[in-house]
C-alpha cells in the first residue's frame, strides 16, 4: 500500500519536528548494482523516502547534471523494467521507507499503464510522479494508480495556475512536490523566494504534505525549507556527488552527502 508508507514517513518526521528528507537518484547509474547498494545505504544515512529516475532519452526539465546520470544509464541499457526490478529488490532491505518513481510518460505509456501499475505494486513501489504528464491528460493513468495502491505525486511549479493547482490537489495523493523555480533542475546557491509562495498557494487548496525540490543542495536549504514545508528533495547536488566519486568511493561519498543533508554523523 503505497499511500501508508508515505503517510507514516510523514506522521514520523512530524512528530520528531524536523523536515523529511527525500532523496532522488537515478536508477541504473552508474549501473544497476549501485543502484540497489546504493538506495539502502541512503536510507541508513537519514533519507526518509527515495525517488527512483527512470532514465529518459529527452529529459526536459533535468539539468546538465541529472541529463548524464540519465544519458549514462541509458548507456547501460537500463530500462522501466530494470527500474521495476531495482525497486522489488530494495524493498527487501527498506520496508519501511517510501519508494518513488519518477519519470517521463512516455515509457510508461509504452509499457502499458494497467501492467505498469500493476508491476509498481508487485515491486513495492508507493507512488509514481509522471514529469510530463499534465493533469488534463492524467485521467487513465490515476485511474490505474488507484487500483493499484500507488499514490499519484503532483508536480507544481511557481508557473502553475491557481485553477491546475486545485485539480492537481484534488486528483492527487501521498504529498506534493512543489518545484522551487521555472526552469531545469539543478542545485543552485540559495532556495528562491518564489518557492514559498506557491506553498502558500498549494496549501490553500490540500491538506497533503508538501515537499520542496529543485535547487536544494546542503543542510541550510533543508532547514530553510522546512519552516514551511514537510520535506526538502535532494536530486542534482547527490547525483553531482556520485559523477564526481571514484566507483568504489560512490556509496560512502554518497551515504556522507546525506547524512550531511539529514543533519546526522556517521562514524568515521
Amino acid at each position: 500500500m503505497g499511500e501508508p508508507r508515505i503517510r507514516r514517513m510523514f506522521d514520523a518526521v512530524r512528530e520528531q519536528k524536523r523536515p523529511g528528507l527525500i532523496v532522488f537518484v537515478t536508477a541504473g547509474f552508474p549501473d544497476i548494482e549501485a543502484t540497489l547498494e546504493l538506495v539502502p545505504a541512503l536510507v541508513a544515512a537519514g533519507a526518509d523516502a527515495v525517488e527512483l529516475g527512470v532514465p529518459f532519452s529527452d529529459p526536459l526539465a533535468e539539468g546538465p547534471v541529472i541529463q548524464e546520470s540519465s544519458f549514462l544509464a541509458l548507456q547501460n541499457g537500463t530500462s522501466l523494467e530494470d527500474c521495476l526490478t531495482a525497486a522489488e529488490t530494495v524493498r527487501e532491505k527498506i520496508p519501511d521507507t517510501p519508494l518513488i518513481l519518477m519519470g517521463y510518460y512516455n515509457p510508461i505509456h509504452t509499457y502499458g499503464l494497467a501492467p505498469f501499475t500493476q508491476r509498481c505494486q508487485e515491486a513495492g513501489v508507493d507512488g509514481l510522479i509522471a514529469v510530463d504528464l499534465p493533469g488534463f491528460e492524467a485521467a487513465p493513468l490515476l485511474a490505474e494508480c488507484r487500483s493499484h495502491d500507488i499514490s499519484m505525486i503532483p508536480l507544481l511549479a511557481p508557473t502553475s495556475t491557481d485553477e491546475s493547482i486545485k485539480g492537481a490537489c484534488a486528483e492527487g495523493s501521498g504529498f506534493v512536490y512543489c518545484i522551487s523555480v521555472t526552469g531545469v533542475t539543478g542545485a543552485r546557491e540559495q532556495v528562491s523566494g518564489r518557492s514559498f509562495e506557491l506553498l502558500d498557494r498549494v496549501r490553500a487548496h490540500t491538506d497533503l504534505p508538501l515537499a520542496v525540490g529543485f535547487g536544494i543542495s546542503n543542510r541550510t536549504h533543508v532547514e530553510e525549507v522546512g519552516e514551511t514545508a514537510e520535506a526538502a528533495v535532494v536530486g542534482s547536488a547527490l547525483v553531482r556527488v556520485m559523477l564526481d566519486s571514484p566507483r568504489e568511493q560512490l556509496v560512502e561519498r554518497a551515504s556522507r552527502f546525506v547524512a550531511e543533508l539529514a543533519g546526522v554523523s556517521l562514524p568515521s
